[in-house]
């Protein structure tokens, strides 16, 4: 299986912040693969995603995306990059409030130069598909936060990326939207995208994705499932929502 994100050995300081964001960070994630990072907030998970993306670099070793070494890469092949090969899903949606449903969802395409033709094709396919056809013509403003979440993940999936990045997807919406945006998320890996999702809502982590790992203080490691045998008891993935650890946590 081809790896759609490595990181070997990352390390992310900022200068006068005390210890490292991320400390000796390793991560591979599989093609086609879901996982989920999970901890209390301030643990490093915005500054690794951060850094998958290409929107900040670290201050040692490798991130690989699809193939490609960030690393030797300019802030301009970097934007590149991310519009051909990774979609963000944000946890507040970032959609241009004076652009159209359709506008908006066909950006990522208008920036990277698809047909004009090609990109409505993709577009009435990704809005009909998330059951927002009715609202292309519709502003940001008049939509559900549910439904503005589903313009969001359309707009992320315009381009085909390898890899989608999802940053709590679920939390500036309410638990019917909630539910049903996990149920896409996980027919969306079902169908072959990878997903790295970062979540503090244990039940979406369980739902979406086939693999949990925690974060704690930087260091990231990889554990089994809250539901798998050998498991953290459910307590333990109560704590780090609500942004406490415990001894084994550590």
């Amino acid at each position: 299986m081809t790896d759609v994100i490595r990181l070997e050995a990352v390390t992310k300081k900022y200068e006068g912040t005390g210890p490292a964001a991320l400390d000796r960070v390793d991560l591979v994630v599989g093609e086609r693969e879901a996982v989920a990072v999970m901890g209390p907030s301030g643990s490093g998970k915005s500054t690794l995603l951060n850094l998958i993306a290409g929107l900040d670099r670290p201050t040692e070793g490798g991130v690989t995306v699809a193939g490609v070494g960030l690393g030797g890469l300019s802030e301009t092949a970097l934007a590149k990059f991310r519009r051909r090969h990774i979609g963000m899903i944000f946890q507040f949606f970032n959609l241009l409030d004076d652009l159209t449903v359709l506008d908006n969802v066909l950006m990522p395409a208008r920036l990277g130069g698809i047909s004009p033709r090609a990109a409505r094709k993709r577009a009435d396919e990704l809005l009909g598909y998330l059951g927002i056809a009715g609202h292309a013509d519709a502003y940001p403003a008049r939509l559900s936060g549910g439904e503005r979440q589903r313009v969001a993940i359309a707009r992320a999936l315009m381009n085909r990326p390898p890899l989608l990045l999802a940053d709590e997807p679920t939390g500036a919406v309410d638990t019917a939207n909630g539910r049903h945006i996990t149920e896409l998320l996980a027919e969306l890996n079902r169908d072959g995208q990878a997903l790295l999702l970062v979540t503090h809502d244990v039940q979406l982590a369980r739902a979406c994705t086939s693999r949990i790992v925690r974060i704690v203080d930087g260091k990231l490691d990889a554990t089994p499932q809250p539901h798998d045998p050998g498991g953290p008891q459910d307590s333990l993935w109560d704590d780090a929502q609500d942004g406490h650890t415990t001894e084994a946590s550590r």
